[in-house]
């Protein structure tokens, strides 16, 4: 029984992966909520990276379908793979008609992102040891992103709702917001693939944002030194992985 559970998580595993990284190919682009999908609308909002730190779905799509493949060839029935496969079949699954909806709606877009990051983050804290480059990796950068596209969904989503604040505070709280998820993680796991994913978006922003809103640049290279810290420390106590 317990063996063909496995077999099933690594098939569901392949199954999603493959729907989802085929999945812009059945949607409209999305390159962030439309003007006409919030109350104040969101014109490159300043929690937003660089149209070029996006190109890194590329990458993430690539690794994610060859981890699949070589899961269910080698490691189909492996217990370290398959404790780590259901939670991100959760957030592949989530994943999936996410671009569709995103196109439609932004609140339900950003639920559903951090039901993804949330699923990809337990993913990697359960990745096993071995295979580093095969599931760690592709996981860390994965869930990296995730981590810091939720705040990006978030903070758009409420500064246009007009919560609280303005897409500027927003910007602030989205990248404090990031951080204090992305630390603790990169703390427990040593995983420097999703550290330094994280710290990508960040440069994004800090690109996007230049000398024009200079405190959220400020504020997303302060991040950028603060988990490069981070990275190095777990490097030094002998805890950071490659991945």
């Amino acid at each position: 029984m317990l063996k063909g559970m496995k077999m099933i998580a690594a098939l569901f595993t392949l199954f999603l992966t493959v729907t989802f990284v085929t999945s812009p190919l059945l949607t409209a682009p999305f390159s962030g909520f439309r003007a006409d999908q919030l109350p104040v609308p969101q014109i490159t909002p300043p929690i937003q990276p660089a149209g070029y730190a996006f190109a890194i779905w590329g990458l993430i799509y690539g690794w994610l379908a060859a981890s699949a493949l070589f899961g269910i060839w080698k490691r189909r029935e492996d217990p370290a793979w398959d404790r780590a496969r259901w939670p991100l079949i959760v957030s592949l699954g989530v994943g999936t008609p996410w671009l569709a909806i995103a196109n439609t709606s932004a609140v339900w877009a950003t639920i559903m992102i951090f039901l993804m990051a949330l699923g990809a983050i337990l993913a990697l804290i359960r990745a096993p040891s071995h295979d580093i480059w095969l599931f760690r990796i592709p996981v860390g950068i994965y869930a990296g992103w995730l981590t810091a596209a939720s705040f990006v969904a978030l903070g758009s989503t409420a500064a246009g709702f007009d919560l609280i604040t303005d897409q500027v505070g927003w910007a602030y709280l989205g990248i404090l917001g990031a951080l204090s998820v992305a630390a603790p993680v990169v703390l427990k796991t040593g995983a420097v693939s999703y550290g330094v994913t994280v710290i990508w978006a960040l440069a994004g922003i800090c690109v996007a944002n230049g000398l024009q809103i200079w405190t959220v640049t400020a504020l997303a290279a302060a991040g950028i030194v603060v988990l490069s810290g981070l990275i190095a420390t777990t490097r030094a106590t002998g805890r950071a992985v490659p991945s």
